[in-house]
């Protein structure tokens, strides 16, 4: 982990403001694991970028709300103090907020449901981290996927809130066979790139470029990682014969994406058997994600990244054969509030 300029810690820790400012920025960051300000700002433009392009500039507004409010929430829960200036309680906000911005159509109602399910990530995120601290695990992004899926799922009980951009249910038909054609460069390019960036939920690739130099800035090994993950889970969901445009449209890809950096670059000192371990993590997430995907088609609500909280739990459980991290920049540290 690289160490921001002092200049800039000393300029943070002189004004309220700027230092909230920060907060939220190295919160942005740590949906990738990344504890640093910078990597949070070229994040967040990779967001706007990414909505801005699609046309759904209210998608990065939402997140921005988001991971405001959740930060406030912390803040007045009397959250644990170092974990809260590492950003630790906000990322799942904003991640709650670019979903439900996604998937609802936009009215009043819909903002109302960004600031209450940000608010209600933080308490899943207190909750989550001290129900798993017994085993050593990190909440992950399990209070995302937890908070989105209940309100999604109400949207379907309410006549106030519309999920427009929903699932019908036939997104993914289960037991539905596909048959694979030549994989091209320029669609293995198009599947990389948008598995990277739909880990916020954009499909471009502009924004997956930014988000790439956004981990290098912070740490080498985790952009590595992203890549790496990202091309694995491209050519095996390829090789067991998914359906192309989730292939090329990331949609099986950012789970992995997530996986690979949180077991090759966060969680364990990395080497050649880390590396290798963090692939076949890599590997399972795709097949997961598959898996839930078909599960979920009755709910009509989307996989999100739980694929990526089942594997990496699953995989970070067996510690005792890896050297752990010196300085892991997850959550785990929010289980000192506990």
């Amino acid at each position: 982990m690289k160490e921001i300029p002092g200049k800039w810690e000393s300029f943070s820790a002189s004004s309220g403001i700027v230092r909230f400012l920060d907060i939220n920025l190295r919160s942005i960051g740590q949906v990738m694991f990344q504890d640093n300000p910078l990597t949070g700002l070229l994040f967040l433009v990779a967001i706007a970028w990414g909505s801005y392009a699609a046309g759904v500039p209210r998608v990065a507004i939402a997140g921005v709300v988001a991971v405001v409010v959740a930060n406030l929430t912390a803040q007045w829960l009397n959250a644990d103090r170092a974990s809260f200036h590492s950003g630790l309680y906000g990322y799942n906000g904003i991640l709650v907020g670019l979903a439900l911005a996604t998937f609802l159509s936009p009215n009043a109602l819909m903002w109302v449901y960004v600031v209450l399910g940000a608010s209600v990530s933080v308490i899943a995120m207190l909750g989550t981290a001290n129900a798993v601290k017994p085993w050593g695990l990190s909440s992950l992004t399990f209070p995302f996927v937890l908070t989105t899926w209940l309100l999604l799922l109400a949207t379907y009980g309410f006549s106030g809130l519309v999920g427009a951009a929903l699932p019908a249910g036939d997104v993914v038909a289960a037991f539905q066979s596909y048959e694979a054609s030549p994989l091209k460069l320029i669609d293995l390019l198009q599947g990389v790139l948008q598995s990277i960036s739909q880990v916020f939920l954009k499909a471009n690739g502009v924004a997956a470029l930014l988000l790439l130099v956004g981990l290098a800035v912070n740490s080498l090994a985790a952009a590595a990682f992203a890549l790496a993950g990202a091309t694995l889970a491209v050519l095996a969901a390829h090789l067991f014969g998914a359906e192309s445009e989730l292939i090329t449209g990331g949609l099986l890809g950012f789970s992995p994406v997530l996986t690979a950096i949180a077991l090759g670059a966060v969680f364990y000192r990395p080497s050649w058997r880390v590396a290798i371990y963090a692939m076949l993590g890599t590997l399972v997430t795709v097949i997961a994600q598959a898996a839930l995907n078909v599960a979920l088609t009755p709910l009509a609500i989307p996989a999100l990244t739980a694929p990526f909280v089942l594997v990496t739990w699953i995989f970070l459980l067996p510690r005792q054969c890896f050297e752990p991290a010196s300085t892991a920049t997850d959550e785990a540290a929010a289980t000192r509030a506990s």
